[in-house]
């Protein structure tokens, strides 16, 4: 008989597994309720801001199985706000901002240098 007040592990997120568990708890994060309560942008956020590198895909993956969706089903205009959504955490956790070239990069879809 399985404990009904035992908080939700990371991994009951769909998309999610135990390497997000383990970033997620670098980051203090230790529950999907945590997860779901912070939102996909702040608890990528902070992802980042414990060490994990910033990635699209890890990004909309997070953000596709908070809505119950597979990570592959996001695409046209939805990926593209995500994008945008992605471009704004990484710029607010970097220590340099985006250079004009980076941006232009970015909306032609070229892979970001990693920093």
């Amino acid at each position: 008989m399985s404990d009904s007040t035992a908080p939700d592990p990371i991994s009951a997120i769909r998309n999610l597994g135990p390497a997000s568990e383990a970033a997620f708890a670098r980051a203090g994060i230790h529950t999907a309720t945590d997860v779901r309560g912070l939102g996909a942008d702040e608890a990528y956020r902070r992802l980042i801001l414990a060490g994990t590198q910033p990635h699209f895909i890890g990004y909309y993956a997070l953000v596709m199985g908070l809505q119950g969706r597979p990570w592959n089903d996001c695409k046209g205009p939805e990926k593209i706000a995500l994008r945008t959504r992605f471009d704004t955490i990484r710029v607010s956790t970097a220590s340099q901002p985006l250079s004009d070239l980076e941006k232009a990069l970015n909306i032609l879809g070229v892979i970001a240098r990693n920093r």
